[in-house]
């Protein structure tokens, strides 16, 4: 049965990639398996978005060398010499499948402000200093300012930042698509837990027609 509390309005969507950055690939030194194998599937998710004229939001992590604000379990491994996502870094970059045309390079001083550095036509990065993305940041207002109700998730990786991601905008009422297909370490028993939630579940391909449908109706 549909619920109309819980079905997508992809007319007033957007899409959040989650820490799709270099230092988070799968052969990256503190890298996540499985990232990079789906990076074609998002790079397709996003390009599905750009077609629709829908906003994109990539969140990216920046670590600072002495772990300063960063997440307590990560805190000892950064004070202890280990480089991920150093602002400025080529490993903090995003990967380059996900970026629009003529993106500029992150802008790290700008990120670390906390403001939201613009990327191409509706397509921003934005830095969350914890795993979920409306943690500490403008992420909720920038979104409620586009009048968006309903969010796309991918990236990396879903124990930890997705997941946190999906709750933190349920409980501020958005409507929720997990990418099922471009979101590395999404588990069966994962799937389970989110689709409590009222997270609809959904292969890019599906995605991007329903998209393409809701263009082609305008």
């Amino acid at each position: 049965m549909i619920d109309p509390h819980l079905t997508p309005n992809w007319a007033s969507s957007a899409l959040l990639t989650i820490d799709v950055q270099r230092d988070f690939l799968s052969g990256a030194p503190h890298g996540v398996p499985g990232t990079t194998e789906l990076l074609p599937a998002m790079a397709d998710l996003a390009a599905a978005f750009r077609r629709a004229g829908r906003p994109i939001v990539h969140i990216v992590r920046l670590y600072r060398p002495d772990g300063h604000d960063a997440d307590l379990v990560r805190r000892s491994l950064l004070a202890s010499g280990a480089r991920i996502v150093l602002p400025g870094s080529a490993g903090s970059a995003l990967a380059e499948p996900l970026l629009p045309p003529g993106a500029p390079p992150l802008d790290a001083d700008l990120l670390l402000s906390g403001r939201p550095q613009h990327l191409g036509p509706q397509e921003y990065a934005l830095f969350k200093p914890r795993w979920g993305a409306f943690h500490r940041t403008p992420l909720d207002e920038i979104l409620r300012g586009w009048d968006v109700d309903t969010l796309v998730i991918a990236g990396c990786n879903f124990p930890n930042c997705p997941r946190a991601t999906l709750i933190e905008a349920s409980e501020r009422d958005y409507r929720l698509v997990l990418a099922e297909n471009a979101v590395s370490r999404l588990t069966s028993s994962g799937c389970d837990e989110i689709k409590g939630l009222g997270v609809t579940l959904a292969a890019t391909d599906a995605i991007a027609a329903a998209l393409d449908a809701e263009r082609s109706t305008v």
